[in-house]
């Protein structure tokens, strides 16, 4: 059997959430996730060989080449999808990739998204015995979503857990009282 992690990131919706809620601005290039920081953490976490795909939305006809290019360089598998306007296309082509692997039994996957779309293939894949995570700002995970994680959903923070970031991000966020430090804030 193969020993696998499914890396399957919603790029729209990351950089969406960074820049209208985290920076409230377009994210300058240092202030942008380092996706092969992504790949080491998913590969560290869960100990195996990782399938990363990296979801695009090309309904324009048009896509990055050069942030295509470098993704293949750090080995995700660029998915450009295109649909009508009208479609969240890279929502619908993520759905379908968490009930491809639901279908093939239990799997391991890691989701970058905070969108609640993907709550019943994220439930099929829990009941079917897959190990699930999801990476997100906490702050701004679908509720719903985090709520799966009394089914098993494992939650990691991007700026905290994965480390994705070259620089602090201006969040808002609850701090335990164990890991507060005043130094921080002085």
């Amino acid at each position: 059997m193969e020993q696998m992690t499914y890396l399957l990131i919603d790029g729209e919706n990351i950089d969406a959430t960074l820049g209208l809620s985290v920076l409230n601005r377009r994210p300058n290039p240092e202030e942008r996730p380092r996706w092969d920081r992504i790949l080491t953490f998913a590969t560290s976490r869960f100990a195996r060989d990782v399938r990363a795909l990296f979801f695009l939305n090309a309904t324009s006809g048009q896509m990055p080449i050069s942030f295509v290019q470098a993704l293949i360089a750090m080995e995700y598998r660029p998915v450009p999808l295109a649909g009508k306007s009208t479609q969240k296309v890279v929502d619908i082509g993520i759905q379908r990739t968490l009930e491809s692997l639901a279908e093939r039994g239990p799997a391991h996957v890691l989701l970058a998204s905070h969108d609640g779309d993907f709550i019943p293939q994220v439930e099929q894949l829990l009941k079917g015995g897959s190990r699930v995570g999801v990476l997100c700002f906490r702050e701004f995970l679908n509720s719903e979503l985090a709520a799966l994680t009394d089914n098993g959903l494992e939650i990691y923070d991007l700026e905290t857990e994965v480390k994705a970031f070259q620089v602090s991000l201006p969040r808002v966020k609850i701090i335990h009282l164990d890991d507060f430090n005043p130094a921080d804030f002085l």
